[in-house]
């Protein structure tokens, strides 16, 4: 997001942090997002710069008291007296803020590390089974079937909030599976003021090993780091980090490919 519209979240996501968060209540900010996905005239109607916030917070209140509940409306209420420099930044942001109530939730229950990495472990399951990412990313089959598709794999073996934010990526608002699976993955490091570093190892690292590449690297980025280890032969030996768009790449596969192009080059 830019701009205005940036500030507009960050003040929600300050209303957010002020409510108690109840297991619903992502649900309820993501039932919202969609509802304005579909309906241009609200959407407009509750963006239009031309308002005033306290109009628009108004309108809100008007429409939605006694259907949403009293953290919502106040998270709701929030957003839409802030400028959005897109009608549809706002549904965006009302899409993360749902995501970002669960994993709060998930944190006020102490389950924070398991919400991590059984996203993580989702991610790598869905992204390994090709015929399953094909069904779970397919438009052509209903969502609600997409979705009992993903709850039959996770019931039972997987806490409720992972099934709830993984039901939700199968819809994505437009994102397909993966891409809103990892955005989850990030939230999930925000709330604990970490970034997610994926390493690829050839073989597991011990924990000692981990918690001293976690420290190496948060002592470089200067923040917590969450580590999401992958063990991939491919690599040889050494290991490769990616941290966003960066990529720390010291695998013996790599020093291999270097030196190749030199004695071509």
């Amino acid at each position: 997001m830019r701009g205005a519209s940036r500030e507009s979240l960050a003040r929600a996501q300050e209303a957010l942090a002020g409510v108690t968060v109840t297991e619903g209540l992502g649900a309820e900010l993501f039932s919202v997002a969609k509802l304005l996905d579909g309906n241009g005239s609200l959407r407009r109607a509750l963006t239009d710069p031309g308002r005033s916030g306290a109009t628009k917070t108004e309108l809100a209140e008007q429409l939605f008291s006694g259907k949403i509940s009293a953290p919502a409306q106040t998270i709701l209420s929030a957003a839409v007296a802030g400028r959005w420099v897109s009608g549809r930044d706002l549904a965006d942001a009302l899409d993360q803020l749902s995501v970002e109530a669960d994993v709060a939730y998930a944190d006020g229950q102490r389950k924070l590390d398991e919400l991590e990495d059984e996203l993580f472990r989702l991610d790598r399951v869905v992204t390994a089974e090709r015929q399953l990412n094909d069904k779970l990313s397919d438009r052509n089959i209903a969502v609600t079937a997409r979705q009992e598709l993903i709850h039959g794999l996770l019931q039972g073996k997987a806490d409720p909030a992972t099934v709830r934010l993984a039901e939700r990526a199968v819809d994505g608002r437009g994102r397909n599976f993966a891409g809103s699976m990892r955005s989850y993955q990030v939230a999930a490091a925000a709330r604990r003021s970490a970034s997610i570093a994926t390493v690829r190892v050839a073989a597991e690292l011990s924990e000692a090993e981990r918690t001293r590449l976690a420290a190496v690297l948060g002592r470089q980025y200067g923040r917590d780091i969450q580590l999401n280890v992958i063990v991939d032969p491919s690599v040889v030996g050494g290991v490769r980090v990616d941290i966003g768009d960066e990529v720390i790449d010291g695998t013996i596969a790599a020093r291999l490919d270097e030196a190749q192009r030199r004695i071509a080059g």
